[in-house]
């Protein structure tokens, strides 16, 4: 096994990152291993030093890659090199002394709160199963802020009706429960009578599936998400994660404490719920210069 299966294998198995996350890193890795080869000069990858770098960050800037791409890709490459420094098989993480490219500030993008609730509340999504599961889709991503994967993931005895509360598994194995409210009881007991009658007895406990009765999978939600988004809005990106967002300044801007916001939304630190107030501040700053004689 050389380095670059090593530290895949470690991820996988020792960090137990996301298979997204695996896929990625093994991308980044394999882009500048044969950025290295077609260039020329260094022994492979883990002979690569920081003028490989540098001059690798040039030519996919020059090629149109957004700051913030570029430096996924470099973080990708300081935890191979990290990884190697310490099993001491480098003496040095040269990619320490490569400086991330500058980004500008990127807001999450959100659906209004009463586009939500249009979708919701009056367009027909239909009684059959179809219907009635692509409604849970949007209902569940947006009522509870859960991510892509933890939907997926889902199985019946993950939601506890009695306690009102969805248990998710969230990066690195994380659980956390989240609530839901009453109202969503009965739409639970519904879609899984209709799955039971769709489909009968199957051979998996997943709780949302295909038309097919498979698992659910990401671009099957992702479709679903994007198609219905763009009833009631006209954003370039619709995607699960934009109800993620749309649920978290959703929250923010009814008062909800951004504490409690953390804790729901899965985040390991503040600093990564702290950019929904930038949201918040954006309707403020509006509201003012509405208002306000002096504005």
């Amino acid at each position: 096994m050389d380095n670059k299966e090593s530290f895949l294998h470690y991820l996988r198995v020792e960090r137990r990152v996301s298979p997204n996350t695996l896929i990625s890193y093994e991308n980044d890795l394999n882009q500048f291993e044969t950025f290295c080869a077609d260039t020329g000069g260094v022994n492979g990858i883990s002979g690569a030093g920081s003028r490989e770098i540098r001059t690798w960050i040039i030519s996919m800037m020059e090629s149109g890659y957004s700051a913030r791409t570029v430096s996924r890709k470099l973080t990708a490459l300081r935890s191979f090199y990290g990884y190697l420094l310490k099993r001491s098989l480098i003496s040095i993480n040269p990619a320490d002394r490569v400086r991330s490219p500058k980004q500008g500030r990127s807001l999450p993008g959100f659906v209004e709160e009463d586009k939500l609730c249009r979708l919701l509340d009056e367009i027909e999504f239909g009684s059959d199963f179809h219907g009635f599961r692509n409604r849970m889709i949007i209902e569940m991503l947006y009522v509870t802020g859960m991510r892509l994967s933890e939907l997926t993931g889902l199985r019946h005895d993950d939601i506890d009706l009695h306690e009102m509360n969805i248990r998710v598994t969230g990066k690195r194995n994380k659980e956390r429960l989240i609530p839901f409210p009453p109202g969503y009881l009965a739409l639970f007991r519904e879609y899984a009578a209709l799955k039971e009658q769709t489909f009968g007895q199957l051979d998996h406990d997943r709780f949302l599936v295909t038309d097919k009765g498979r698992p659910l999978y990401g671009k099957f939600v992702y479709r679903v998400v994007h198609d219905y988004l763009g009833l009631v809005t006209t954003m370039e990106k619709r995607s699960p994660h934009t109800l993620r967002h749309s649920f978290a300044t959703h929250m923010l801007n009814k008062g909800a404490d951004l504490n409690a916001i953390k804790e729901i939304l899965g985040h390991s630190s503040l600093a990564a719920t702290q950019v929904y107030t930038h949201n918040s501040f954006e309707k403020l700053r509006t509201i003012y210069k509405q208002a306000h004689p002096r504005a």
